[in-house]
């Protein structure tokens, strides 16, 4: 298989995969609304859930990971000016790691917690798992996952949007389509910073699911336009 291909394949099959997961997460788990229900309800929920719920985790997990190869071909396959294509492959696999970094918990520590938190007797026990879910959940989900996770991956794709209207692998236009979208993730990675800390910015919190689905259907389109 050509580099091309491969890198095509993985345009189309990661976001699939990703908005997949999403999908069966919100489907089964209410997810992302539920983030906002006290941890009570989040980690017995999650514990009800079994090991079906963990694996719909694992897939999303795996979709994060599945940008580490994604980035490192496409900055090949587009043979962009140096620059861009050194700048795009380090932006894109911090990005990639940091989401990673910020969906592990779930398939690995939550399960723990949850079983723990459900088969605890004493209130001062649960209060001490609620401590460390909620640090869990601000240190490696809003802080490295999402602010680290929207920053880079908005840098990235503004990246690879210039890199696609330098060169002429694929249509000018498609690369300058990516640029608004990466600009909207850049700033959906605003939504917890600063005075919104606590409770977050509601602009930023409408812009990012939007984003995201437009991101999804743009490197689609990328990875059809180096196969066509």
């Amino acid at each position: 298989m050509t580099v091309d291909l491969v890198a095509a394949t993985l345009l189309i099959a990661v976001p699939i995969t990703f908005n997949v997961a999403f999908f069966e997460l919100g489907r089964t788990f209410d997810y992302p609304k539920i983030l906002r229900e006290p941890a009570d309800v989040i980690l017995r929920r999650f514990d009800a859930g079994g090991s079906g719920l963990v694996l719909r985790w694992q897939l999303l997990l795996t979709s994060a990971v599945a940008m580490l190869p994604l980035v490192a071909l496409v900055g090949v396959a587009l043979a962009a000016p140096t620059e861009l294509t050194v700048s795009g492959i380090v932006i894109g696999s911090a990005a990639a790691i940091v989401q990673a970094l910020g969906l592990v918990r779930w398939p690995f520590a939550v399960p723990e917690l949850a079983r723990r938190y459900v088969a605890a007797d004493e209130p001062t026990t649960r209060e001490a798992i609620e401590v460390v879910f909620a640090t869990l959940h601000r240190l490696l989900g809003v802080g490295i996952g999402e602010h680290l996770g929207y920053l880079l991956t908005g840098a990235w794709t503004i990246i690879v949007a210039v890199s696609v209207a330098s060169t002429d692998v694929m249509p000018q236009w498609l690369g300058w389509l990516g640029v608004p979208i990466g600009v909207a993730l850049l700033i959906g990675s605003l939504e917890f910073v600063g005075p919104s800390e606590r409770n977050g910015w509601s602009v930023a919190g409408m812009i990012v699911p939007i984003a995201y689905i437009a991101w999804s259907l743009w490197l689609i389109s990328l990875g059809l336009a180096l196969i066509l």
